[in-house]
């Protein structure tokens, strides 16, 4: 019988990796900013100068989010060692504890993730953007 945190992990593990499998689909939309597209149009897109990052909330907010993703990735992959590690502990009590600690750990590492992520985005729209 599977304990709750490796039914807990199993069911996580299973929606990261589903949701990244659908994220990294590739698009075949049409690059506006590159195309000879109506100057009104490429204005209403949000396209800027060549090389331009735009304004300074959107660089951070970039920055920002570029380091919780890394982060983020970081604690999926030691979601997985913490499996692995579980797997293969052989019933030794201390490697099991030890990996489940890992697990915990590492899924409460993605929760302040995700939630960084939230309150990161939303200081930004709501302070920075105003005026």
């Amino acid at each position: 019988m599977k304990s709750t945190l490796a039914k807990l992990t199993t069911t996580i593990t299973t929606y990261v990796l589903g949701i990244t499998t659908f994220i990294s689909l590739p698009t075949h939309a049409d690059d506006v900013c590159s195309s000879n597209a109506p100057a009104e149009v490429k204005a209403a897109a949000g396209c800027s100068g060549a090389g331009s990052v735009g304004t300074l909330p959107d660089a951070i907010t970039s920055i920002l989010n570029a380091i919780i993703l890394v982060s983020g990735l970081i604690a999926v992959i030691f979601i997985i060692v913490g499996g692995i590690n579980y797997m293969t502990s052989s019933g030794d009590a201390a490697k099991v504890k030890k990996a489940k600690d890992t697990i915990l750990y590492s899924v409460i590492g993605l929760i302040i993730c995700v939630l960084a992520f939230a309150i990161v985005n939303f200081v930004i729209v709501s302070l920075l953007k105003q005026g």
